[in-house]
C-alpha cells in the first residue's frame, strides 16, 4: 500500500504525522508543510503547502493532485526515413562488422610496426590487405542488393516509374479477364441489356 493509499485509508479526521514524499522533498502530511526538495519552487510537481487546504480540512488526494502532472515517457514520432528493406539492412550490417574489423586489423598492423621486433607485425599488415579486399567487396555488395532490390521491388517515388506502369498493365489485364469471364458467366454476350 503506497502513501497516497495509506492516507486515504486513514482519512478519518486523524492526524497523520507519517512523512509523505512529494516530488523530490518530504511533506509532513499532519502539519501540511514540506520540509525540503523542489515541491514548491515551480517544478513539475503540484504545490502542497500550507494554503493548499486550510487548517481542520483534509486537503484533496495527492492522488488526484499528482495525477494530472504526470508526463508519457516518450512521444513517438513517424520515421523520417523509410526502414532499409531487410535484404539491404543485412548487407549493411555485414559490411558495417567487415571494415570495423579491417579498421582494427590495420590499426593492430601499424602499432606493431612501429614496436619493430614483434612478430605479428607481417601476419597483420598481410591480413589487413586481403581484409580491406573483402571490406570494399562488402561495400559494393550493399549497393548491388540495393539495386537489386530496387529494380525487383520497383521504385514508386516518382511518376515516371516503371513498377507503376507495370502494375498499371496488371491491373489493366486483370480488370479485362474478370469482365470477360463474367461476360462468359452471364450467356455467351449476345450484346442484348437485361431490359427491353
Amino acid at each position: 500500500m503506497g502513501t497516497a493509499e495509506r492516507r486515504e485509508a486513514l482519512g478519518n479526521g486523524v492526524a497523520i504525522t507519517a512523512p509523505l514524499a512529494v516530488h523530490g522533498g518530504v511533506m509532513d502530511i499532519g502539519r501540511g508543510q514540506e520540509t525540503g526538495g523542489t515541491g514548491d519552487s515551480g517544478g513539475t510537481g503540484p504545490s502542497l503547502g500550507s494554503a493548499s487546504a486550510p487548517v481542520g480540512q483534509r486537503p484533496a488526494p495527492v492522488r488526484e493532485q499528482t495525477q494530472s502532472s504526470y508526463r508519457q515517457l516518450w512521444v513517438e514520432e513517424p520515421a523520417r526515413r523509410r526502414r532499409l528493406p531487410d535484404p539491404v539492412r543485412t548487407a549493411a550490417v555485414r559490411a558495417v562488422l567487415i571494415i570495423s574489423v579491417t579498421l582494427i586489423q590495420a590499426m593492430v598492423a601499424f602499432l606493431c610496426t612501429l614496436a619493430g621486433s614483434s612478430w605479428l607485425a607481417f601476419p597483420m599488415t598481410i591480413s589487413s590487405v586481403a581484409s580491406t579486399v573483402v571490406a570494399t567487396w562488402a561495400a559494393l555488395d550493399v549497393w548491388v542488393t540495393r539495386q537489386v532490390w530496387r529494380q525487383r521491388n520497383g521504385v514508386v517515388s516518382t511518376p515516371s516509374s516503371t513498377a507503376r506502369a507495370l502494375r498499371r498493365e496488371r491491373r489493366k489485364a486483370r480488370r479485362t479477364a474478370r469482365t470477360e469471364a463474367r461476360i462468359r458467366r452471364q450467356g455467351g454476350g449476345s450484346g442484348r441489356l437485361s431490359h427491353p
